[in-house]
């Protein structure tokens, strides 16, 4: 192998890694050219290491290699202060950016629902294919009710953050597949338009409605989020676009996803604590409705006003990610 054309071929690639390490901060895309700089260069110094051991080139490479891997460990540290510009920048940029897709699902969602629970409320006789007649009593004259108020406020909460996180997870994850979200969806649509349903046939879709819509609102945005955010993931994998490749498209959408799963955990939060202490109080039932249609559109301007204003601004999905310390 000819060491000098070997050399002369890739040290600007080496040079550029150097140069990249030595920087306090990195854009996005500043630090994917970082790590893929470094994976190149180490298979550069194993091929040199075979081939031609000249000990001042390996050491020069080495010595790259070391700061090259010591700056994308640097940015992989936590810092607090990146978790304001988080929760103020970046996370609303990503929920703005897919936007088309959780609007879009949510609203066929939102349909389709409704137009379930009309048609078991139409024909009653729907609902005893999954339930008995004893259980579509039970549900009507207490269970549905019951169930907001069964356990202690503060455990009941911490239940239903739990079982609405794990669900946003498993459609994020499973998005890549894309079949697998289809079916949550479709389980967690007949169960709410199930009981809806049975309630509106059995002259208690006040009470539905009353129960629902506190927590509700919020709640079903953030699945219909994450729900969305997965099925972008698959489609990535389907249609990546004309200008990247299905890696570059699947890691760009993968990385989004995961910033706003991260995000979602504080609102999913929100959405348990409404649901065990606003749904079931004492409050006028005009009174627990309108408070949590305002969070929820609260958070709808968070996700569309501050997201726009955001992306206006052009920052990174993962700026803070990135952000080296100096030395």
């Amino acid at each position: 192998m000819d060491l000098d054309a070997y050399v002369l071929e890739r040290a600007g690639e080496w040079d550029r890694m150097g140069q990249l390490a030595r920087r306090r901060r990195l854009s996005a895309g500043e630090a994917d050219e970082l790590v893929t700089l470094y994976q190149r260069s180490a298979t550069h110094l194993s091929v040199l290491r075979r081939r031609s051991p000249d000990p001042i080139v390996l050491a020069d490479l080495s010595q790259q290699l070391m700061a090259g891997r010591a700056a994308i460990n640097r940015g992989q540290g936590f810092a607090w202060r990146s978790v304001p510009r988080f929760f103020v920048s970046t996370f609303p940029a990503q929920l703005y950016q897919a936007r088309r897709w959780w609007l879009g699902l949510g609203a066929l969602l939102m349909a389709a629902g409704a137009a379930l629970t009309w048609y078991i409320a139409a024909y009653p006789e729907v609902a005893e294919h999954f339930l008995s007649p004893s259980q579509i009593t039970e549900l009507v004259e207490s269970d549905f009710v019951g169930y907001y108020s069964q356990y202690q406020p503060q455990n009941f909460a911490s239940q239903v953050w739990t079982n609405n996180a794990v669900l946003t997870a498993q459609c994020i994850a499973a998005g890549v597949l894309i079949l697998p979200v289809i079916f949550l969806l479709g389980v967690n649509l007949l169960n709410i338009s199930l009981t809806g349903g049975v309630l509106f046939a059995a002259g208690a879709g006040d009470t539905f409605v009353i129960y629902l819509a506190p927590h509700g609102l919020l709640e079903l945005t953030c699945v219909f989020i994450g729900a969305a955010v997965g099925l972008r993931i698959g489609w990535a994998w389907i249609a990546p676009g004309a200008t990247r490749t299905r890696r570059q498209a699947l890691v760009d959408r993968a990385r989004s996803g995961m910033l706003i799963a991260i995000g979602l955990v504080p609102v999913l939060a929100v959405a348990g604590a409404l649901e065990a202490y606003l749904t079931p109080s004492a409050l006028p039932a005009a009174a627990r409705v309108t408070l949590g249609a305002t969070v929820w559109l609260a958070f709808l301007a968070y996700a569309l006003l501050l997201g726009r204003a955001a992306q206006s601004r052009s920052v990174p999905i993962d700026s803070a990610a990135y952000e080296l310390p100096s030395a």
